[in-house]
C-alpha cells in the first residue's frame, strides 16, 4: 500500500507540475495582473501556488490513505514534544544540584590547597600564629582623638605578637604589616558615634623567627548581647531522661546550644563561665522527684557586651 501511494504521489506531482508551469506561462503571455503586480511576477506566483497546492495534496493523501503517516503525525510528535518539554523541566533541578556540586567541589579544592600550604609551612618551620588567628582585641570609643586611640591599639598589639614571633629580639621595632586601605576604613568607621571593638588577624600562617607578620583587622560594634537575668537557651528533661547520663549530656548540649546562641549575637568570648554547683542542685532536685518533667534554662548573671565574658548559672524548675 505504502508503494502504491509514494508511485501515485509522484506521477501526480509530475501530472500537475508541467501544468502549473503551463498556466504560469499562459498568464505571462496574457498580461495577466494580479492585485496589480507586473504580469512576470504573476505568473511567477502562479506557479509557487501551483507547487504549494502539490505539497497539500501530497500530504491530504498520506493522511487519508497512511495509519502510520497519521500515527506520527498526530500522536507521536505532540507526544515526543511533551516528553520534551517535561525533560527540559526535569533537566533544571539537576543543572542546580550540578552547580552546588562544582560550588561545593571547588570550595574543597580550596580548602585542600590551603591544608597544603599549611603543612608546607608546618615543614619549614615552628608555626606560632595560624592564619585567621585573632592576635589582639582593642577597644575605642569615637572622639576627636581617635586617631591616637587607634595608633595606641596598634601599638600595643605589635609588642604583643612580637614577644610571641620574635621574643629573644631586645629591639622594638614594627613587626605587624597593614594594608593602607584598613586603616582607612577603620578610621573613617570609628569617627562615627559609638563604642568598636578592633580585632586584629594574622592573614598568613606565621613562623617563629619572621621578621613580619601581615595582618588585617574586623571591626565589630560593641554593644550589649546579654541582659542579666536574660534566659538565653532552654532544654526540657523527660521523665526517662532522668538519670545521671542523661542528665550530663543534656547538660553539655545544652552549654554547646548557648555557644552558638551568643555567636550569633556577634560575641567574641571564646568560653562561657557557669557559676554555682549548678550539678548537685540539678541533681539533688531529680532524686527527689523522679516523676516530672523539669525545664532546664541557662540564665545570664550580667550585662555583657561583645567583648566581655558571659557568666551564667543553670536553673532547674519542676514542670
Amino acid at each position: 500500500m505504502a508503494w502504491i501511494l509514494i508511485i501515485f504521489l509522484i506521477l501526480l506531482g509530475g501530472l500537475i507540475a508541467p501544468f502549473g508551469d503551463l498556466l504560469g506561462t499562459r498568464i505571462g503571455k496574457a498580461r495577466f495582473s494580479i492585485l496589480k503586480l507586473r504580469p512576470k511576477k504573476t505568473a511567477t506566483i502562479v506557479t509557487i501556488i501551483t507547487g504549494s497546492f502539490i505539497s497539500a495534496i501530497s500530504i491530504g493523501l498520506l493522511i487519508l490513505f497512511s495509519e502510520e503517516f497519521r500515527q506520527r503525525l498526530f500522536v507521536d510528535i505532540p507526544f515526543l514534544q511533551k516528553t520534551l518539554d517535561e525533560s527540559k523541566k526535569a533537566l533544571v533541578p539537576l543543572k542546580e544540584e550540578r552547580k552546588r556540586l562544582e560550588d561545593k567541589i571547588n570550595y574543597k579544592e580550596r580548602e585542600l590547597n590551603k591544608l597544603k600550604s599549611d603543612v608546607k609551612e608546618f615543614r619549614r618551620g615552628n608555626v606560632v600564629l595560624k592564619r585567621g588567628q585573632t592576635l589582639f582585641i582593642g577597644e575605642v570609643t569615637s572622639n576627636p582623638n581617635i586617631k591616637a586611640d587607634l595608633g595606641k591599639i596598634y601599638k600595643s598589639a605589635d609588642r604583643y605578637v612580637q614577644k610571641i614571633v620574635i621574643p629573644n629580639k631586645k629591639e622594638i621595632k614594627n613587626i605587624l604589616l597593614w594594608r593602607t586601605s584598613d586603616i582607612s576604613e577603620i578610621e573613617d568607621i570609628t569617627a562615627k558615634s559609638g563604642n568598636w571593638i578592633i580585632l586584629i588577624k594574622s592573614a598568613t600562617n606565621v613562623l617563629r623567627g619572621d621578621n613580619f607578620v601581615f595582618v588585617y583587622p574586623e571591626l565589630l560594634q560593641n554593644k550589649i548581647v546579654l541582659k542579666r537575668g536574660e534566659v538565653i537557651t532552654s532544654e526540657i528533661i523527660e521523665k526517662k531522661d532522668l538519670d545521671y547520663k542523661n542528665v550530663n549530656s543534656k547538660i553539655q548540649t545544652l552549654l554547646k546550644k548557648t555557644r552558638d546562641e551568643i555567636k550569633l549575637r556577634n560575641s567574641i568570648a571564646n568560653e562561657i563561665t557557669t557559676r554555682g554547683d549548678f550539678i548537685k542542685k540539678i541533681r539533688d532536685s531529680i532524686k527527689i522527684n523522679q516523676n516530672n518533667q523539669y525545664l532546664l534554662e541557662v540564665v545570664s548573671l550580667k550585662d555583657s557586651k561583645t567583648a566581655d565574658p558571659i557568666i551564667v548559672e543553670l536553673n532547674i524548675t519542676k514542670l
